[in-house]
């Protein structure tokens, strides 16, 4: 056999076009890097992986990430689970931030991204955070600082600091015990396409405060999917998610407790994302929200604006879907608050259910902005507003009430429905603008986990979850029934 020669001009070409060889930094007991701050933060490259090992002590360092993967070789930080499936924590709480990274904003953040002048970086893009429980950022807490100095965290200060970034991923992280959980910077416009991923985010905020959440979020482009959400910090006033952003899909989440369970307000520092046209349109659908006796505001979700200028408010429609809406309030319980009457909301397919009965719930808290009800379950004796509607409200008759949706079992929080329940194979057609991005394809599984929702019926069942009202069909008699009979866009009253 013949050796075949390459030329030397040949060769050097294909050893350039070669990628190179991604590096991994394992860090922990036993490993190679003893220390966080041993990982050379400052000239990460693209597909470069850093593994930071469980111990049963808690890291005690905070970074800035502020290097760029790209789309096929991100750089991502990801933790190395334990015995018993344990996260890695990293604590804020008497944190060292290593040489040589120099970062301002050091005292708003465990974990920084995008923003540093060691590495000289504004924007960080294409990276990946997964697997750690990132905790205490909080005003009680004190750390030393990229010059030596000890400080104390700011009264906002969060777990994860996103201060600029572009296709970021968090995801199966524990975000806790700080003033926000997550913080993302609007950054005018600069930070975009985000995914935040079955996440643990509770237990931050500030006591007598209500200006902390436990996320707190502006970017174009952001999406939270599986995420379980509260409680915050006994005490704490602010909301469970506090949104500035134009493209936000918040779908099959758990949000338990806060000021609100979504309070979705305008774009007050950033220009950009308030002409930004997503800014206009907003999905919230397939989630579970769960309204606890005492916790603050009455409104489960406010959409609009609350910076006082109502000029940028999002003047758009809030698409609301296939939620189940679960209220112990002893007192009233609104479901929706729209800031002015150029805000609206499209309401349709959800469950929603309050144990103070009906006559405590009522559909729009203010009476003010546009709203259309469609095949929703509703307890009997239900309002549309306790004030005077001061804008239109519209409903095209599907909606079903009764007195109970029979869940699973609600007092184990199990908000399945039973093969009884009238808001089985209730569901219908979505919103034209839902249809081409926001099929309703997957559940929440609780928790921090999905589940595909897999149509069992003839339509699908209203709420957040699918249930097998009976044996289910065999898949060819599914798809035999839906090409004949049309039902997904069809409503059908339960005899």
């Amino acid at each position: 056999m013949h050796a075949i020669r390459i030329p030397l001009a040949a060769a050097l070409l294909l050893l350039a076009a070669a990628p190179a060889r991604a590096a991994q930094y394992d860090v922990g007991p036993g490993q190679p890097l003893a220390a966080i701050g041993d990982v050379p933060w400052a000239t990460l490259a693209p597909g470069d992986v850093v593994r930071i090992h469980w111990r049963a002590e808690p890291y005690r360092e905070k970074w800035v990430i502020g290097r760029s993967g790209t789309a096929e070789q991100p750089i991502v930080v990801t933790g190395v689970l334990g015995p018993g499936g344990e996260r890695p924590v990293v604590s804020g709480d008497g944190a060292t931030t290593p040489a040589p990274l120099n970062f301002w904003s050091e005292q708003r953040g465990v974990i920084k991204v995008g923003g540093s002048n060691v590495p000289d970086n504004e924007v960080a893009e294409h990276v990946v955070i997964e697997n750690l429980e990132v905790r205490s950022a909080h005003a009680s807490y004190a750390f030393t600082n990229d010059s030596g100095g000890v400080q104390a965290y700011a009264q906002n200060a969060s777990a994860i600091f996103v201060e600029a970034a572009r296709h970021l991923v968090i995801r199966n992280c524990v975000l806790t015990d700080s003033g926000n959980g997550l913080f993302v910077a609007a950054s005018d416009g600069a930070t975009r396409d985000l995914e935040i991923a079955r996440n643990w985010i509770h237990g931050n905020g500030n006591a007598g405060s209500i200006y902390e959440h436990n996320a707190y979020v502006a970017a174009i482009g952001i999406t939270f999917e599986g995420n379980r959400f509260g409680p915050l910090r006994a005490g704490a006033g602010g909301n469970n998610l506090k949104d500035r952003s134009a493209g936000l899909v918040v779908r099959y989440n758990w949000i338990e407790g806060g000021n609100r369970q979504l309070d979705l307000t305008d774009a007050e520092d950033s220009d950009v994302i308030v002409g930004d046209p997503r800014y206009r349109r907003t999905f919230v659908y397939g989630n579970v929200l769960i309204e606890p006796d005492g916790a603050g505001n009455r409104q489960v979700v406010h959409y609009g604006g609350d910076s006082g200028n109502e000029a940028i408010y999002r003047k758009g429609v809030l698409h609301f879907f296939h939620n189940t809406v679960v209220s112990t309030r002893a007192g009233r319980t609104s479901l929706l608050r729209l800031s002015t009457g150029d805000e609206s909301a499209d309401v349709r397919d959800n469950v929603v259910w309050v144990s103070a009965g009906g006559d405590e719930l009522e559909m729009l808290a203010d009476g003010a902005g546009d709203l259309a009800l469609s095949r929703n379950w509703l307890p009997s004796g239900w309002t549309w507003s306790f004030a005077t509607p001061t804008g239109s409200v519209v409903d095209d008759g599907t909606n079903l009430e009764a007195s109970d949706p029979l869940f699973a079992d609600a007092d184990a929080q199990d908000y399945r429905l039973l093969p009884a329940s009238d808001a089985v194979d209730a569901g219908g057609a979505l919103h034209a603008d839902a249809l081409a991005d926001h099929a309703v394809a997957q559940e929440y599984a609780p928790h921090q986990d999905l589940a595909a929702r897999s149509l069992h019926g003839l339509a699908p069942e209203l709420g957040a979850f699918e249930t097998c009202a009976v044996a289910c069909p065999e898949p060819e008699a599914l798809a035999s029934a839906l090409a004949v009979g049309g039902a997904l866009a069809t409503f059908r009253r339960r005899a």
